[in-house]
C-alpha cells in the first residue's frame, strides 16, 4: 500500500503557531495604539487644516476673493466638512489662514 503526501500545505501546527504569534503581537499592540489616539487626533486635525487652507486658496484663484467662512468651502465643494475630524470648529481668516477654535473666540 503507497501512501501519498501532499507536502505543498500547511499542517495544523504551523497553522496553530501562526495564529498565536499574530495574537500575541496584536495583544501587545493594541494598548499602545489605544495610548497614542490623541496624538493621532491632533495630527489629523493640522493635517486638516493645511487642507483647508490649500482649498481656501484656491477658492481665491476661481473666485477672487477668500471664502468668508469655512462654510463656504464646504458648501461649495470644495471640503467634505467644515470641522477636525476630532470634532474641533475652525476659523478662517481674512487672509485664508484657518485656525482652531477657541472657545473665547464664539
Amino acid at each position: 500500500m503507497t501512501l501519498y503526501r501532499n507536502n505543498k500545505g500547511f499542517t495544523l501546527i504551523e497553522m496553530l503557531i501562526v495564529l498565536m504569534i499574530i495574537s500575541t503581537l496584536l495583544l501587545v499592540m493594541i494598548p499602545h495604539i489605544s495610548k497614542n489616539n490623541g496624538v493621532v487626533q491632533s495630527k489629523g486635525c493640522e493635517a486638516f487644516i493645511k487642507l483647508a487652507e490649500s482649498q481656501a486658496f484656491s477658492y481665491k484663484m476661481e473666485n477672487g476673493t477668500f471664502p468668508t467662512s469655512m462654510e463656504t468651502l464646504a458648501t461649495e465643494g470644495y471640503l467634505q466638512s467644515s470641522t477636525c475630524p476630532g470634532g474641533e470648529s475652525l476659523l478662517i481668516g481674512t487672509d485664508g489662514t484657518v485656525t482652531v477654535q477657541t472657545s473665547e473666540s464664539s
